[in-house]
């Protein structure tokens, strides 16, 4: 196995992380209650994808 033969600087390393960054979660809105909702999913809102209602998918709020 490789190991470094030098310890390695730290502009080295936080120049090497600075391409480490997160991407922002794409968003649309929703058809019917215009809310903000990942493409692809069913609306956490209203329940609605494609025309269709899904009651599965409204967020229900847990206490505890």
């Amino acid at each position: 196995m490789a190991v470094p033969k030098r310890k390695m600087s730290r502009s080295n390393t936080r120049s090497r992380r600075a391409n480490w960054k997160a991407t922002a979660v794409a968003t649309t809105t929703c058809p019917q209650c215009k809310a903000a909702t990942q493409p692809h999913m069913a609306c956490p809102s209203c329940g609605a994808y494609k025309g269709r209602h899904y009651g599965a998918a409204e967020r229900t709020d847990h206490q505890g």
